[in-house]
């Protein structure tokens, strides 16, 4: 077989066993209600969306504003001649929002954990990962040469032992995800910076299901923690509740951010955030700075839409977040009843193996602002029907 022998033979294997992920085109703006090509209007119950502020006028507003200014693109790197005064602007403005000295913008809250671990450790250091964190934490602790470990899902004791193991380590680095995606999960920063502290270890938190969507003000998992201020690194994403573009980031001490903006490759090695992205997302968060309401009613709207399905006696992951998981024993089930929610005009996706573990498939319904109790009350109808 040659190369191209072998990769088809994987793509089919994908196909055969029912895991091919088909992308469904929509040709209107994000919404609560989407269009696809081939007409059908749909209740979206499957965007990041938190606040509603993807395909907002208010948004695109700002983002014209910011084309007419500052043009499309820098067509460069940030330290030759990719830097703008609102590149700089709104990293002073994400710091503040994250409860942080600094911050260092990237092209996706991927580079961002991708650039990171790699700048801070060496072999003489030690990175402790939540078992269940993001890909893109994964991949960027393989980047670097530190000791690797491995501590059980939100299990203090075990990170306590882990840590324990790597006492003589230069640097320990704790990392997890703020809200874990597939199962809309808040990691207890309190406790594990109690363990942090008792190590001598720093604490790196991806927040990018957070910002914008949890605590009092929409500041994230520390603020809902109650230790606002108080981690070491916290990356993000301007992609998911901040308006659902593109663009990452690193919050963090002035060194570190320094540290990054000298030797980050992701940082280094790719054009600037576009201009008007990062004009359009500042403005974002001044808006936010003014008018907290859509983080209250995402909030309100999760702890309703929570309620209605375990009162229909449908099996959902327990938490306080807007992603709510719809839980199936068998992938094949979970797939059908996806494809029939977009029979009955609600927008949802299934994921299984290799997404998550076997035997946990589930949907993954995503709560919005813009959401209202009827939608949410339709979108249970329609559980109700199509598990049937």
């Amino acid at each position: 077989m040659n190369a191209h022998d072998i990769f088809s033979a994987t793509v089919n294997d994908i196909r055969k066993n029912g895991l091919f992920k088909n992308e469904r085109i929509i040709v209107s703006r994000q919404g609560r209600t989407i269009r696809l090509a081939d007409g059908r209007e749909m209740l979206n119950f499957c965007a990041n969306n938190y606040l509603g502020l993807g395909g907002s006028d208010m948004i695109a507003g700002f983002a014209a504003e910011g084309l007419s200014r500052y043009g499309y693109g820098m067509n460069s790197v940030r330290f030759i001649c990719g830097t703008q005064d609102i590149h700089r602007e709104l990293e002073g403005r994400i710091a503040a929002f994250s409860g942080c000295e600094d911050a260092v913008l990237y092209s996706s809250a991927f580079d961002a954990n991708g650039g990171l671990f790699e700048t801070l450790l060496t072999a003489e250091d030690a990175v402790i990962s939540d078992e269940l964190n993001h890909a893109s934490i994964i991949d960027g602790v393989r980047l670097c040469k530190a000791e690797r470990k491995i501590f059980k899902h939100s299990d203090l004791s075990d990170l306590d032992a882990v840590l324990s193991s790597v006492k003589d380590k230069r640097i320990k680095l704790i990392a997890t995800d703020g809200v874990f995606s597939m199962d809309g999960h808040i990691a207890d920063l309190a406790g594990i910076r109690k363990v942090a502290d008792r190590h001598g270890a720093l604490l790196m938190i991806d927040d990018s299901h957070a910002a914008g969507v949890i605590g009092m003000r929409g500041r994230g998992t520390p603020e809902h923690c109650g230790v606002f201020g108080s981690a070491d690194v916290i990356t993000g994403t301007f992609g998911k509740a901040l308006g659902g573009a593109s663009g990452g980031y690193t919050a963090t001490t002035k060194t570190i951010a320094d540290l990054l903006r000298n030797r980050s490759r992701p940082y280094l090695f790719s054009n600037s955030l576009a201009p008007l992205i990062a004009y359009a997302e500042n403005e974002v968060l001044k808006h936010l700075e003014k008018d907290d309401s859509a983080v209250r009613t995402v909030q309100e709207n999760a702890r309703y839409f929570r309620s209605a399905l375990t009162r229909a006696g449908i099996s959902i992951l327990p938490g306080d977040h807007p992603i709510v998981p719809i839980m199936f024993a068998d992938e094949t089930r979970a797939l059908l009843t996806a494809e029939r929610m977009l029979a009955d005009g609600i927008y949802v996706i299934g994921f299984c193996y290799p997404v998550v573990p076997k035997g946990k498939a589930r949907i993954r319904v995503q709560i919005s602002a813009l959401h209202t109790k009827e939608d949410m009350d339709r979108c249970v109808a329609a559980f109700q029907r199509s598990m049937a």
